[in-house]
């Protein structure tokens, strides 16, 4: 029986190159969980796979959004798990590969996304703008413990999620919330990792990369094509850093002070990341610095 492969775990683990060997060595083709990776155009930013890091491996929902359009976690549910069925009903290993957690539990788990109210929402949105996230998140707090738990207290757009479903159910969002059992289509979880201080140093340098490579004309190319305009695509790290040096006068020292608060987020943001994938005991873990990991990984997935 064919079973799928997720490739999953903090950023600046090695998940691309994993994913793309695995994929070789099963004759399988990658489909993208990476939230940022679906937009065209972000690609330094996002460490997006070259073509020449793909190595004739199909990938599948990358670049397949504007960056004015708001990504959809119910949208990429549809379009991954068809991807995956595709890809199954012709005898190829679909490989899952990326960092975005809800995105991953999304194709795998029974994640339900209740309908929505744009006058509640607009009500509840304009509520967070006046009394901040905290006050907000002290609301979820008392109507739904579990929630409030599982969303991070400066997550103001789950937050108001939570809450509107709260009101237009009249459920607790934890009641919406995945359980994680047998994951769907048999996927095997591969969890990559790796010691802390040698991943802040990999983000440190890679953040360091991604500069040098032309990261700033790329937002400003975005920019032209209406980033700021995206609410999903303006927030990634990185290019909301960016952003920020550019309105400041985007001087030497406005660009140098991005790239550190970009590598500050990034290390704070492979913390949630870690947290995150840890509560999930299906996963099979693997230490990113292992020489022949992929070999290490085929064997133990075994035939």
């Amino acid at each position: 029986m064919i079973r799928p492969v997720a490739v999953v775990g903090p950023t600046a683990t090695g998940k691309t190159a994993l994913g793309v060997e695995v994929a070789r060595a099963l004759g399988g083709e990658v489909v993208n969980a990476d939230a940022m990776q679906l937009y065209r155009g972000m690609d330094i930013g996002t460490a997006k796979a070259t073509p020449g890091e793909r190595r004739g491996v199909p990938h599948h929902l990358l670049d397949v959004l504007d960056v004015t359009e708001t990504a959809s976690v119910a949208a990429y549910q549809r379009q991954a798990r068809e991807c995956v069925e595709r890809l199954l009903a012709a005898g190829t290993v679909p490989v899952l590969v990326g960092g975005s957690g809800l995105y991953v539990q999304a194709v795998l788990d029974d994640l339900r996304f209740p309908g929505t109210d744009p006058d509640v929402r607009a009500a509840l949105q304009e509520e967070a703008d006046e009394r901040g996230a905290g006050a907000m998140h002290a609301r979820l707090a008392e109507l739904d413990p579990a929630a409030a738990e599982a969303i991070l207290p400066s997550n103001v757009r789950r937050i108001v999620r939570a809450l509107e479903v709260i009101e237009i159910t009249g459920e607790p969002f934890s009641a919406h919330l995945p359980r994680p059992g047998e994951p769907r289509y048999g996927t095997v979880l591969v969890g990559v990792d790796r010691a802390v201080d040698e991943l802040d140093e990999r983000v440190n340098r890679r953040v360091g990369w991604m500069f040098q490579a032309g990261l700033v004309d790329e937002v400003r190319e975005l920019e032209r094509r209406g980033l700021r305009e995206g609410r999903t695509a303006s927030r990634a790290l990185g290019y909301q850093q960016v952003l920020a040096a550019l309105d400041a006068g985007g001087s030497e020292d406005d660009l140098a002070e991005a790239a550190a608060a970009t590598a500050r987020a990034t290390r704070r943001f492979v913390r949630r990341q870690r947290s995150w994938f840890r509560r999930d005991g299906r996963i099979r873990w693997f230490d990113g610095a292992t020489e022949r990991l992929a070999d290490r990984v085929l064997a133990e997935l075994g035939p």
